[in-house]
């Protein structure tokens, strides 16, 4: 753990590699195996995480898994609007209907964002159960929502932020915790 004066790097290149891994695994093992699973990363950085997520399935059982993107801007609770699941892989619609759906963030903080996810999921189909992966839970949950899969508990105050940098977006991957002004602890 690398530290500054206003942030601290909680989880390296090396780090979210390992926890993207486990996360895999553990999606294995409790899903026996990705028949009907389909991925879903939230738009922006979940859909990268979705993706390497399906690269290790891939590499660890042979199986190509589904691998989707959902924007829930127009589902959070200041604005209204867009509607669908993009398949990132061949271009078009996913079916979600009746699958087993891996939803997956960056940062689980409030639960907002994830309720947004899953009210938009439903509004296309049916899915067979949601379940959820994020690279880092902070706690501060504000609705009662409770990740399945996770890369690292961050126990933070609201006075810190996590901020997730992932190759794809930032040209590096790190997570850091940062420290409002005036407001660290």
């Amino acid at each position: 753990m690398s530290e500054t004066a206003e942030h601290t790097v909680i989880m390296d290149e090396m780090g979210i590699r390992r926890a993207l891994t486990r996360i895999a695994h553990e999606i294995l093992e409790k899903n026996k195996g990705v028949e009907n699973c389909t991925l879903i990363g939230i738009r922006t950085r979940g859909i990268y995480l979705a993706k390497r997520v399906a690269e290790r399935i891939l590499d660890i059982e042979g199986v190509p898994i589904p691998v989707g993107e959902i924007d829930i801007t127009s589902y959070r609770d200041d604005r209204i609007k867009v509607r669908s699941v993009e398949n990132v892989q061949e271009g078009g619609k996913l079916q979600i209907q009746d699958r087993k759906i891996i939803l997956f963030d960056d940062v689980l903080f409030t639960g907002r964002t994830v309720r947004a996810a899953m009210d938009a999921l439903i509004d296309l189909g049916r899915p067979q159960m949601i379940q959820l992966a994020v690279l880092v839970d902070r706690g501060h949950r504000e609705l009662p929502i409770r990740p399945d899969y996770v890369g690292k508990n961050v126990p933070t105050s609201k006075s810190e932020s996590i901020e997730v940098m992932l190759t794809e977006k930032d040209d590096k991957d790190e997570v850091i915790i940062r420290w409002l002004r005036g407001k660290q602890e």
